[in-house]
Order: C-alpha cells, then sequence, then structure tokens
C-alpha cells in the first residue's frame, strides 16, 4: 500500500516477537541463528515510513472481533479501531493428538523462528542420538534438512506413510528417485510407516517410535512435519463463515469473507473448499488485495483465481520441481485450454454412456504423458500434454530444473506449442555450448597466442588435455591476457561432454567447489583467513593454493568483510595488482588512476592531476570510463603519487581491482537542452555507492539523461536511461572479447527505488556468480535468464531480497580509501620498495617519447629461450643477501626482490623455507617474478611461482626447479638459499661479474629498436593530409603551443595565473 500517498494507516498485529519474516527460509536460521536475517524487511523499513503510516504490535494476540463496532480485543487488553480488516493468521502445524506420547519432551513441529529455537536447545542434549521426522512431504523434507544442519545427530531419519515422499507434487517413479538421492546424501527413509505410540521414558522424555506394524525405532528427538490446519478460530467466534471440512475461513473472489469490510489471505482462507499451504498462493492473496484497495478507484479491480501451485524448490540438495496441472494424467484435468472459435463443448451422457462408465469404468483422461528417466545422472522428467499435442498441461522434473522457468508460463498462459513436445526433452539444453559448436575449427578464440577453435579442441579429444590447465600448458590459450578463457572453458566442457567425460566447475585442484558454493560455505561459516578456508573447504588443509584459487579467495573475503588487502593474512592471496592497489604495467610500473565519479571533476582537481603528472613524468591518457589515467607510476613514487592527491581531496579509483570501476553519464538535465533525467547527480550517487566492493568480475556502470544514450549505458553491468517516470534500468551488457547489449530489468523506476533493485542485482551477482564471470555471462547462465532475475530481484521469489539489501548496506558501510589507509600506516608503506636490501632502482625497458608523452618500448615478438635453468656457473660461493627479518611467516608465503650488481633476484620464503631465482620472465622479459603468486600441489609435491604478467609457472624445487609447466621453451635459473644464525638470508651464487653477464638488467632489458612501429606504411599515407600538425603545436600563427603556455601560465607569465 501506498505511503507516500496516505490513503491508509496501516496496524499490524502479530503474537510472534518478531517483525515479519520469510518462513520458506527457516532452514537457514540453522546457519545463521539470527532472526533479523529472515525479516522481509529490516526493522529500519519500518521506521522509514511516514510517521503514522505503519505501526505494528508484537507480542500481541487479538482475541475477539467486534463487527459491529469494527474494533478488535487484543492479548494486551487495547482495543484497534478499523475500516478495513485483513486476516492472515496463517496456519498452525498438526499434531496427532490421539497418537500417545505427542505431548511428550523432544516432540517438536517445524512452523516458528520459537519452534526452530526450542529444537536447537534441545539438540544440544542429544549429540550422537538419532532424530527423526514425520512426514515426507516439503514441509518434513524440509525439516529432516534442518535436523541435519545442527549437526548435533547421529542419524536423522525420516518416516513417511506412503510408498515415496513427496506424494502431493509427484508421482511414484519421481518420488522414488528423490529418496534414492537424499539417501545418498545421508538421510534414512522408512516409507510406508505409521507412527502408533511416542515412547517416553520416566521423565516423560521421547526414547523411541514404536509403528502400527509392531516395528519399533530408538530415537530422542521427533519433529512432526505431517500438514497445518488453517488457525481461523478468531473468525469463528465472530461469527464468520468458515468452512466445515479442512477448515478455512471462507472468501470469494474478491477476497471478501462474509463480513462486510473483512477479508482473510493466506493459510487461513479458504477459497473454493480448498487452503493453500504454499507461498505462492498467499502472495497471490495479498497483491490482488492490495491492488484493489490501492488502484482500483483507478482501474478494474483484480479477482483471484486459481493459483499456480508450481513449486520449485532444492530439498537437501536435490533439485525438485512440479507446475501447473501436475497430476493431470491420474486425476484428470483441472480444467483444458479453450478451442480457438467459442467456449468448451459440453457433451450430455445419455444412458448408453452412462451404463458404459459403469461397467467398464470411465474414460481415460483425455491426457497425454511424456517421461524421461535416467537413473544414472538421476534425472526424471514427466510433461503433460492434450491429446493433439498442441498444450503443455503440467508436469514434474527431479535433478535438471532448468526448464522450470520457460514451461511455467507456458501452461499458465495456455500457450499453443508450435514444437512437438519431444522437444520439451530432448531439445531443452541451449546455451554457450550451442554457440561454441556453430563455431569453425579455424575460428580464433586466443588472439595472444593465436590459438583456434581446433587447437583446443583436438587436444581434448586425443586425450592429452584432461583439465583446462592442461590446454594452457599445451596450446598456451588462455595465457596471454586471460580474456578468452570463458570461451576456452566453455569448448573444454562441450568436448568433454561430447566424450561422456564429467566437467567439474572446481575452483581449481585445491578446491572441490565452485565459487558460488566456496561464497556460500565462508559467509555461513564466517571464515576471514585463507589458512581457515583451506582447512575447512580444501583438498588439503595445508596447501598452498595457486594462482587460480587465490585471487578468487581474495575477492570472496573482500566481498564479504572489506578489510585492508594490503595486510598480512590478505596480502598474499592478492594479484599484483591488488597487492600495489594499481594496474601494472609491461614496463613493471603502475598505473594511477583516481575516483572521478559520474565524471564529474573540478578545475582544481585537474590542476593537481596534471601537477603530480608532470612531477613524476607520467604518461596521461582520458579512459572511456570519463575518468583520467596515469602510466609509468615507478613502484617506489606511489607513496609519494598519492599522498599528493589524496591531499588534494581525491581517493582511489580501484581500477586495480574486480570492483566497480566506473558510472559513466552524460550531462543529462545538469547542461542538456534534450535532458529528461539528472544522470550525473545519479551516477555521482552509485558510483559513491558501490565504489570499493569487490565482485567476480570488474563492473562498469552507466547512467544516460534520455534516450539518445551518450553515455552507452546499454552495455554496461548495470545502466540507467531516464524517462519521464523515473529510469529504465538495464543489466548484463560488457564490452570486451564477446560483447553483450544489456537487458532491460525494471521500467519507470522512481529515483528512491534504483538502489534497492541495483543492491540486490549486485549482491546476487556476486553471491551466485563463478570465478572472473562478468555479470553478461552470469546472467545467461541463469536458469530462465532475465526472466528469472526479474522474479528474483523484482518479485522476490526467492524470498531473499531483504537480506540481499542487508548485505549490500552492510558491505558498503565498510568502505574506507585503500590508498589513505596505506599513505598513514609504516608498514604498509614499506613494501612500496623496488628491492628489499637496496634503495637503488633500475628500469627495465627502455622508454620511448611519442607525441609529447614517453612510454615504454614494445615488447619484442619472441620469447628468450636460452636455458638459464642449465647455465654452467664457474664457481658459486654463499653471500649474505637480505635479513631474514624482512620475511613474514603467513600461509600463503611472502617474497622479496634483491639486487645484485646490476642483476635482479627473487627470494621466497614458503613454510619456513626458502628458494630463490632470477626475477626476469623470459616470455616477454618482464622482471617480476618476485610479485607472482605462489602455488603447491602435495600430490606431485610441487612448488612454483606464477608470472604476474602472463601467468607463466616456474618450479622452484625438486629436479623440476626452473622449469616452466605450461611452456616448456622458457625457463630461469634457481639459486640455493638459506637462512643462517646471524639472522641473515644468504644465497649461493656466482661473481658479481659473472651473473651479470648472465642475467643482468641491461643485457636484456627490452630497447626501442627490436620492435618496429606498426604504423610506419600508414603514416606515410597520411603525410601532407589537410589539418594535421605537431601535436604539441597550435594553430594560431603566432601560438604558443602546449609546452610555452602551461609553462607560461605556472610562472605567472601574461599576469600570471587568475582563477
Amino acid at each position: 500500500m501506498d505511503a507516500k500517498r496516505r490513503e491508509y494507516d496501516v496496524v499490524v498485529i502479530g503474537e510472534e516477537a518478531h517483525l515479519a519474516y520469510n518462513r520458506v527460509g527457516l532452514t537457514s536460521f540453522f546457519q545463521h541463528r539470527q532472526a533479523e536475517n529472515l525479516y522481509l524487511n529490516p526493522k529500519e523499513w519500518y521506521s522509514g515510513m511516514p510517521e503514522g503510516s505503519l505501526n505494528y504490535h508484537l507480542n500481541t494476540t487479538v482475541t475477539e472481533i467486534h463487527t459491529e463496532q469494527k474494533l478488535v480485543s487484543t492479548s494486551t487488553g487495547e482495543t484497534v479501531p478499523y475500516d478495513i480488516l485483513v486476516l492472515a493468521t496463517g496456519s498452525d502445524a498438526l499434531l496427532p493428538r490421539h497418537t500417545p506420547g505427542h505431548d511428550a519432551k523432544g516432540v517438536f513441529v517445524y512452523r516458528t523462528i520459537e519452534d526452530l529455537e526450542k529444537l536447537i536447545q534441545y539438540a544440544e542434549g542429544c549429540k550422537g542420538a538419532t532424530g527423526a521426522v514425520v512426514g515426507g512431504g516439503l514441509l518434513g523434507l524440509e525439516a529432516a534438512k534442518a535436523m541435519m544442519d545442527l549437526e548435533s545427530f547421529g542419524k536423522v531419519k525420516l518416516i513417511e506413510r506412503n510408498r515415496w515422499v513427496l506424494s502431493r507434487q509427484l508421482d511414484g517413479d519421481a518420488g522414488s528417485m528423490v529418496v534414492e538421492l537424499v539417501q545418498k546424501l545421508g538421510l534414512e527413509v522408512l516409507l510406508s510407516k505409521r507412527v502408533g505410540k511416542v515412547e517416553v521414558d520416566e521423565d516423560n522424555a521421547v526414547k523411541g517410535v514404536l509403528f502400527e506394524d509392531g516395528e519399533r525405532m530408538d530415537c530422542k528427538c521427533l519433529m512432526f512435519g505431517i500438514g497445518i490446519k488453517a488457525r481461523d478460530e478468531l473468525a469463528r467466534r465472530a461469527g464468520i463463515r468458515c468452512a466445515d471440512r479442512g477448515g478455512g475461513i471462507v472468501i470469494d473472489a474478491n477476497l471478501m469473507t462474509s463480513q462486510d469490510c473483512i477479508h482473510a489471505i493466506g493459510e487461513c482462507a479458504s477459497w473454493e473448499s480448498q487452503t493453500f499451504g504454499l507461498i505462492a498462493p498467499g502472495i497471490e492473496m495479498a497483491e490482488v488485495l492490495a491492488f484493489n484497495l490501492t488502484q482500483a478507484k483507478a482501474h478494474a479491480p483484480r479477482k483471484f483465481k486459481r493459483p499456480d501451485l508450481s513449486t520449485k524448490l532444492k530439498l537437501l540438495g536435490v533439485e525438485v520441481a512440479s507446475f501447473g496441472d501436475f497430476f493431470a494424467d491420474r486425476d484428470g484435468p483441472k480444467e483444458l485450454p479453450l478451442k480457438r472459435h467459442g467456449a468448451k463443448k459440453e457433451i450430455k451422457e445419455g444412458a448408453e454412456e452412462r451404463v458404459k462408465n459403469i461397467t467398464d469404468g470411465p474414460p481415460p483422461p483425455p491426457v497425454k504423458a511424456l517421461t524421461y528417466k535416467d537413473p544414472f545422472q538421476s534425472v526424471y522428467k514427466k510433461y503433460l500434454f492434450t491429446l493433439d499435442g498442441k498444450h503443455l498441461l503440467g508436469g514434474m522434473m527431479i535433478g535438471d530444473t532448468k526448464d522450470y522457468v520457460k514451461l511455467v508460463p507456458m501452461v499458465k498462459n495456455q500457450t499453443a506449442l508450435d514444437v512437438p513436445p519431444s522437444q520439451f526433452i530432448l531439445g531443452a539444453s541451449k546455451g554457450d555450448e550451442d554457440d561454441v559448436n556453430d563455431l569453425t575449427d579455424d575460428t580464433q578464440v586466443c588472439s595472444c597466442h593465436n590459438v583456434t577453435k581446433g587447437d583446443i579442441a583436438k587436444t581434448v579429444k586425443d586425450g592429452t588435455c584432461k583439465s583446462i590447465g592442461d590446454v594452457k600448458s599445451c596450446t598456451k590459450a588462455g595465457t596471454g591476457c586471460g580474456g578468452c578463457m570463458p570461451l576456452i572453458q566453455t569448448i573444454f566442457n562441450t568436448e568433454m561432454k561430447a566424450q561422456g567425460s564429467e566437467v567439474l566447475n572446481h575452483l581449481c585442484p585445491h578446491f572441490k567447489y565452485s565459487r558460488a558454493d566456496l561464497f556460500n560455505i565462508i559467509y555461513v561459516k564466517k571464515l576471514k583467513s585463507f589458512s581457515q578456508v583451506m582447512k575447512e573447504c580444501g583438498t588439503d588443509p595445508n596447501s598452498l593454493g595457486c594462482e587460480a584459487c587465490k585471487p578468487a579467495l581474495g575477492s570472496i573475503l573482500a566481498s564479504l568483510y572489506n578489510e585492508n588487502v594490503m595486510d598480512k593474512p590478505l596480502h598474499g592471496l592478492q594479484d599484483t595488482n591488488d597487492r600495489f592497489l594499481g594496474n601494472i604495467q609491461r614496463n613493471g610500473t603502475f598505473s594511477v588512476i583516481p575516483r572521478v565519479a559520474g565524471g564529474e571533476i573540478t578545475p582544481e582537481k585537474l590542476i593537481v592531476i596534471g601537477t603530480v603528472a608532470k612531477k613524476y613524468n607520467l604518461y596521461t591518457k582520458i579512459t572511456g570510463g570519463q575518468r583520467i589515467d596515469m602510466f609509468g607510476a615507478k613502484k617506489e613514487d606511489l607513496i609519494d603519487i598519492w599522498t599528493a592527491l589524496v591531499n588534494a581531496g581525491m581517493e582511489s579509483g580501484h581500477a586495480y581491482a574486480k570492483s566497480l570501476r566506473t558510472v559513466k553519464s552524460c550531462v543529462g538535465t545538469t547542461w542538456c537542452r534534450f535532458g529528461i533525467g539528472d544522470s550525473v547527480g545519479m551516477a555521482v550517487r552509485l558510483e559513491e555507492r558501490y565504489k570499493s566492493i569487490r565482485s567476480p568480475h570488474k563492473m562498469k556502470g552507466g547512467v544516460s539523461g534520455c534516450v539518445r544514450e551518450c553515455a552507452e549505458a546499454q552495455n554496461k553491468d548495470f545502466g540507467l536511461i531516464a524517462t519521464e517516470r523515473g529510469f529504465n534500468v538495464f543489466v548484463g551488457g560488457n564490452g570486451g572479447a564477446k560483447p553483450r547489449h544489456s537487458e532491460l530489468l525494471a521500467k519507470d523506476v522512481p529515483p528512491d527505488d534504483v538502489v534497492p533493485i541495483l543492491d540486490r542485482y549486485l549482491m546476487l551477482y556476486i553471491r551466485t556468480a563463478d570465478k572472473l564471470q562478468r555479470t553478461a555471462r552470469w546472467i545467461e547462465q541463469l536458469p530462465g535468464g532475465i526472466k528469472y532475475l526479474r522474479q528474483v530481484v523484482l518479485e522476490d521469489s526467492l524470498g531473499i531480497a531483504a537480506s540481499l539489501e542487508t548485505q549490500m548496506n552492510e558491505l558498503v558501510g565498510t568502505f574506507f580509501c585503500e590508498w589513505t589507509a596505506t599513505i598513514n600506516d609504516p608498514a604498509r608503506r614499506a613494501k612500496f620498495k623496488q628491492f628489499g636490501n637496496t634503495e637503488d632502482t633500475l628500469s627495465v625497458v627502455e622508454p620511448v617519447t611519442e607525441r609529447g608523452q614517453t612510454r615504454p618500448a614494445y615488447w619484442p615478438k619472441e620469447s628468450v629461450t636460452e636455458d638459464f635453468r642449465g647455465t654452467k656457473w664457474s664457481s658459486l660461493a654463499w653471500q649474505p643477501i637480505i635479513e631474514a627479518t624482512q620475511f613474514v611467516d603467513t600461509p600463503t608465503g611472502s617474497s622479496k626482490t634483491i639486487k645484485r650488481g646490476d642483476t635482479q633476484l627473487a627470494v621466497f620464503k614458503i613454510k619456513g623455507k626458502y628458494y630463490a631465482s632470477q626475477q626476469m620472465c623470459p616470455h616477454k622479459r618482464t622482471f617480476a617474478l618476485s610479485e607472482g603468486l605462489l602455488g603447491d600441489d602435495a600430490t606431485t609435491n610441487k612448488l612454483w611461482v606464477s608470472c604476474p604478467f602472463h601467468k607463466k609457472n616456474f618450479n622452484l624445487k625438486g629436479d623440476d626447479a626452473g622449469k616452466c609447466s605450461n611452456d616448456e621453451s622458457v625457463n630461469i635459473a634457481v639459486f640455493p638459499v638459506e637462512e643462517r644464525e646471524d639472522g641473515w638470508v644468504y644465497l649461493k651464487l656466482p661473481s658479481v661479474e659473472e651473473l651479470d653477464a648472465r642475467l643482468g638488467t641491461g643485457r636484456w632489458m627490452v630497447k626501442k629498436e627490436e620492435a618496429a612501429g606498426p604504423f610506419g606504411k600508414l603514416d606515410e599515407k597520411l603525410k601532407g593530409m589537410r589539418g594535421r600538425k605537431p601535436f604539441q603545436d597550435s594553430h594560431l600563427k603566432e601560438g604558443a603551443g602546449e609546452v610555452r603556455a602551461a609553462r607560461e601560465i605556472t610562472a605567472g607569465g601574461n599576469g600570471g595565473i587568475e582563477w
């Protein structure tokens, strides 16, 4: 109801101690034990309503309805007047009161938070004992999962009176398959069993169950999940008509009871002699009533119609769904689609027909079933069609439910089918694999190494490669920029599936979980460090991890807790960009990108940026995201550069992180005559809200002030376009290797409602996306794509909207500028040195001056293939190189760069042992191995460092020390190293002269003459083109040009600076 218009003052009276909460999510309570996490809206939502528009009474029971006076009396002695009364009293969990022992200690029902709190407390005294659940329906299976989640019981057993579980949703075949699956997960299921008596001890506590067939079973705790009964006693006392059979307050299609001005909705309501125990009908009733009370003056009122009883759940890890008229083949269809011309045909039954029905039985239902059963993959599907196969009536699914969101609307809308029914099963799977099948073998997949689809497919087909790591090693695909990895993964998955091999979505060999699974485990168990995660979830609790899992775990921990990535527990998880809060560039320097929210920047900040860039000789460029990049910052200068920027009011732009980059904007109504929305104002607010939050991949936003779309909002992870009524919200767009246009999530959203929608969308993405998966690919892989996303984000179909908003609020509330925190901390500042043993510095790539700025020389095309590993040194001697105190003991390892003569060396400390190698990676002659992530494999006793530039993995120990595991053409030199009692780390090295001759920086520095520029021929063609001039010159005849004009201004020439 619209609190802003204030048509109604709403008073809610509830007997529980809690605000309205999500009963469907009760099982999660065992994990977080926080009632507030289940609230449909946080407490702040209520207090944020206009004063007096929404009030609530907790711990208060309505005892009487006075229909004549329009008053209700409560258990607290108050009376509350009403104009319109809505009864939403719900239902009670059934207890078999005829069963002896039903009231014993240790007997529970599964209905409220209080029920669960009592169970948790009681279960503490049942360690190792057996817990049992009576009832194999939806409620019973949820209760069984709750008992298992407690981890207090040695065994949990499910007792069901029928021959299979979920008998109200599934047929015998499907229900039996669910039994097999849940038993594999540790739940023991007893079928065709009825409880005759609950056995108790001398303290009236449960000790066992006696079944009606004479068998008995020991157990210390018993939970009944055998159904519900509508709570209609209040209405009955008030003389309101209630159903005699099954109970419930009788309502009509307007949700009105037999008493004027009193409505009933939810589980307490009886519509056409039916009550509904599912959440969907209750929500539909609430929506119809809310619409009629608030909108019907301007629109035709809505009627409550036959509700959709479709359900899709994950019970004990098993995907289960039923939709439409799922028992039409057993009970006959509730209704058949109308023929195109006219209504249903009424057939009058004659005497002869009646006699035939009596003797032969009724005719079979006018339904045909299409069934698919795969016992190997535990998949079951049964779809029910009309006899002509033109309409889908309903069905059920086990194991594979991805088509659920597509099929439900077909049933609800009675859509005529334009494909044969068989295609719903045989041709249901579509996605990236189909896209890959459309690619020819000569399609280039990896442009860095010119690897084609055929190259990758061949290595999988011939058995050479059995993992993504193998593919990278054999073909070099994905070892360059990495942008092709999603496509490589899809090709690999497709080829593996074609051979009947299992494709696992594990993060890496160290974790048998996907990123989404790990996120949930870390969130639920509140793990906060790499070592905790490895012990709880890793294949080897003492493993060092690798270059694949460490950044992913670092991202997850940042997405949950947003603690400083520069600090000891987290620093070793970060790739080089996050490790030094800047994108590493080709010559080992870093980029500096302050935040420019919405692209809006003051002249004062431009002056500061220009001054800093000039002082440190930084290459500057305006980005596509409307901010200024400064390139070429040396590691040892970063502290001073950022001190100047932060001092001037700027902050980290997080361009180095997998997080929000920018929210691009046009000027909108701020300046543009066509603008109809304040795009700059909205962009600034959104960027300020979501800045710094880590996510599975980078995120970009955009806001356009009108449909002319100057901010290109429709190719962003989230984008807004102003309309007369608010903003259209688009999601899931991106550029990159596989561009994708975004899709409309919501229309005409008022500015106030934009943030809650984006909070839900982004938090759902952060929770469930795969490692390094952009929002575009994530939405494509959701079951139902954008339609499913709308249901979850806008309609709250999963009941998690409040949780998503709360989690995002907590996350954005942890914001801090990482550069400010680094500047203010001496320990963090100390990390920004080129070498650990000297203040000296070395350049590694020759600079080139171009268009008035300096850039690094182009990389040579070929790698260095010399045998550094096999170098025969004339002699080696132990040399003290660096103090051992400079290394820290962390589960992820630590490292330092060493300068000896003109040579750069990398020294690593891992689990108390030291390793040393050359600093240069021969692939592109980059000097950064000490900044690479460390990895290990306990099964092969391998230890390696991964070059931060192109992920070349070099072994550090054993017989293969120095070899590159994913590119055999390159290798590195390694050296003996040890820590001695004097507190120094010693390396066994050749003489300085011999070392420099082989590995010296000057010898391997990339020179500008090694690679020709790409524009020689083009520049020849452009010579003499009208309007072309030297870039720093002026078009004015006596113009000063760029350099002189700037010098005159800064030196006070031409009257000096007059702001």
